[in-house]
């Protein structure tokens, strides 16, 4: 069995404060773009869980904590090889990792024949991460609580989006972007509420996309700001971050934007793409 992994770019992401259980309680949009990883699955006497990273082999793969979860609330022996091709840069804000945990999950009830329902794995996928639930159902969507409570939206209609990766990351970046935001940065959620409105009416306003990390990250990413500078002129939308960063994303593009952004990033590292939205993933069963 292969399936693919699909990246995540945040619409909208606030933060309304901290949580008692000391998770922020959030707002996001979030939106599946088809840059993807792929997850390989075979029979196998035990549990087997490699990538061409080899520094995210074994269980220092989320996809590890997957099969091993699903396999428990199941109460079946976790017996597969599960190869990970990684294409989604890791670290960059685009949720490659909860993306490959939620893709394993998927294709491990399948895969073992257990017949759970999307709800169910749900709540292993809770607990694997916050944001691991919004990719079992992919498209476009709304994410509350912590991340874990999903409101599927009117999907996106398929459109070109250049994204921008910079070589450029922190130790325990999550908690890093986190650990700068102040009371005065947390908001009442209302950006998202009105994007969630437009998109849920079959509009998209690019003005409207909106990231609480923004303030932050031109700061504790030192490479970002020179490459905001080199490409901001370059097309007519404005770039936005994803997730926690550094990750930069235009919606919508056009392949000559893209071409132009490329073009100006040349002498530096950053890797750039031209993807697209895709729409909710459409399960077996």
């Amino acid at each position: 069995m292969k399936v693919p992994a699909y990246a995540k770019l945040n619409l909208s992401l606030e933060v309304l404060g901290h949580r008692a259980d000391g998770y922020h309680e959030v707002r996001t949009v979030l939106q599946t773009i088809d840059l993807a990883d792929r997850l390989d699955l075979q029979p196998g006497p035990g549990l087997r869980v490699e990538c061409d990273d080899s520094t995210l082999d074994g269980d220092a793969n989320l996809v590890w904590q997957a099969a091993t979860a699903l396999a428990q609330a199941a109460h079946v022996l976790p017996s597969v090889h599960i190869f990970v091709h990684k294409s989604i840069p890791v670290g960059m804000g685009l949720g490659g990792g909860s993306s490959d945990a939620a893709s394993a999950l998927v294709a491990l009830n399948q895969f073992w024949s257990l017949g759970l329902s999307t709800g169910d794995l749900a709540q292993i996928a809770a607990d694997l991460g916050s944001d691991v639930a919004f990719f079992l159902w992919g498209g476009t969507a709304l994410a509350s609580g912590r991340g874990e409570q999903i409101k599927t939206l009117t999907p996106l209609p398929s459109m070109p989006v250049i994204l921008i990766c910079p070589n450029d990351t922190i130790p325990n970046k999550t908690r890093e972007m986190y650990s700068h935001l102040t009371p005065d940065n947390y908001s009442d959620g209302e950006a998202t509420r009105l994007l969630e409105e437009i998109l849920q009416a079959g509009h998209f306003v690019p003005d409207m996309l909106h990231n609480v990390f923004e303030e932050w990250a031109f700061q504790v990413f030192p490479g970002l700001n020179g490459i905001h500078q080199r490409v901001s002129g370059s097309v007519p939308n404005p770039f936005h971050l994803s997730g926690s960063g550094p990750a930069l994303f235009c919606l919508p593009s056009t392949e000559d934007e893209y071409l132009r952004v490329s073009n100006a990033l040349q002498p530096t590292e950053a890797r750039v793409y031209l993807v697209g939205t895709v729409g909710p993933t459409k399960h077996q069963g």
